[in-house]
């Protein structure tokens, strides 16, 4: 079965920065959109970013573009979200997401077939 591992949430203060993981476990995901989606409290969870399968095409949530970068490693089947300036909104559980169809305007949770457990990620004031 395919799986979603993500990892590198933690609490951390305003302006400091994080690297998030994804880890895939089948080669057949280096022929998906990747992406990062995140949930706060009470909220509908939003679209973060997502790169295409050759890792040349990057589209952002206008919230986080400038602050934070989404990049693949195709050999390790890894995907990773480096996040920067991190703000107390950016609270949220973080999810990664896989689908086998998709470009850059793919930005609804319900257009991912494949998800991970999420990570918490949490920024102190």
């Amino acid at each position: 079965q395919v799986q979603l591992v993500e990892s590198g949430g933690r609490l951390v203060q305003a302006g400091g920065s994080l690297r998030l993981s994804c880890a895939a476990s089948e080669r057949t995901f280096n022929n998906h959109l990747m992406a990062w989606f995140r949930q706060a409290p009470g909220k509908e969870r939003e679209f973060v970013a997502n790169v295409n399968r050759y890792g040349t095409s990057t589209a952002y949530a206008d919230s986080v573009k400038g602050r934070f970068t989404i990049s693949r490693d195709s050999a390790k089947t890894m995907v990773y979200l480096q996040m920067n300036s991190l703000k107390p909104e950016d609270t949220a559980i973080y999810y990664c997401a896989a689908t086998g169809r998709g470009d850059f305007r793919s930005r609804r949770p319900d257009e991912y077939n494949y998800w991970g457990q999420g990570t918490q990620v949490t920024v102190s004031s």
